[in-house]
């Protein structure tokens, strides 16, 4: 069996499935592969970014964490897009609402992902780029949301650099263009599928609303986010038949 290691990820070319679902946190990685994955084997664990493969309704799905920030997920999606077939990625994390009609747990779909971040430039681009998500994956998984009656919404993210900003006001002037939300990898993941031509979605549930000042804890956004997890999983079986 052909082993593949790069810098992050060490494991047989074929470790992965079509399609990787990539939350930020190891442990809901973890949590995933255990209560979704039929058979799931860990098949990545180089510096703790944990990455199972199992099927999901006989069809095999993989999951790794991409850690936090989009250096993070722009390095493991690189890998896995270049170095491991993979076709499809869909990042499954948390975000922070910045639009009063967007409700905690709500979904969001990042049609767009706008960013304060300087990603792009490699590229050398004469303009202004703007990172989109594959619309096959994103019509899917609407529809695998309506399917479970879940509220969501599709539109523009923000995938930010600065967790914590030394501008107070930072966030209004994406709140006046119609910014749904605030989260941190999108952008990056978008990017590295366009140049490699393969598919990205984000699918966000929101943990907190920077408005309102409402928020999850921890532990529940590890574990209880199962809605977006299953419109994920659903999604990935779908695009495979």
């Amino acid at each position: 069996m052909s082993m593949i290691q790069t810098p992050h990820i060490n494991a047989p070319k074929d470790a992965f499935g079509q399609t990787v679902l990539m939350p930020g946190d190891p442990l809901r990685a973890k949590f995933i592969a255990e209560t979704f994955l039929t058979d799931a084997k860990l098949v990545n664990n180089i510096r703790g970014i944990q990455g199972y493969t199992g099927t999901y309704n006989n069809v095999k799905v993989s999951v790794m964490a991409s850690g936090m920030g989009m250096p993070s997920i722009g390095i493991y999606s690189y890998e896995l897009f270049h170095f491991f077939d993979v076709q499809n990625i869909m990042r499954i994390g948390s975000a922070g609402a910045l639009n009063l009609d967007v409700k905690i747990r709500d979904l969001v779909f990042g049609m767009g992902a706008s960013t304060n971040s300087n990603y792009a430039s490699q590229y050398g681009f004469p303009g202004t780029y703007a990172p989109l998500a594959s619309y096959p994956l994103m019509k899917e998984a609407i529809h695998q949301a309506e399917k479970l009656n879940a509220r969501y919404h599709v539109g523009n993210v923000l995938s930010s650099d600065t967790f914590y900003n030394d501008n107070p006001n930072a966030n209004e002037a994406w709140q006046k263009m119609g910014v749904l939300c605030v989260e941190m990898e999108a952008a990056a993941l978008y990017m590295n599928a366009a140049r490699c031509k393969k598919n990205a979605l984000a699918i966000l549930t929101i943990s907190d609303h920077i408005v309102t000042g409402e928020e999850t804890t921890a532990q529940e956004r590890q574990n209880s986010f199962t809605q977006m997890m299953e419109v994920a999983l659903n999604t990935a079986v779908a695009v495979e038949k």
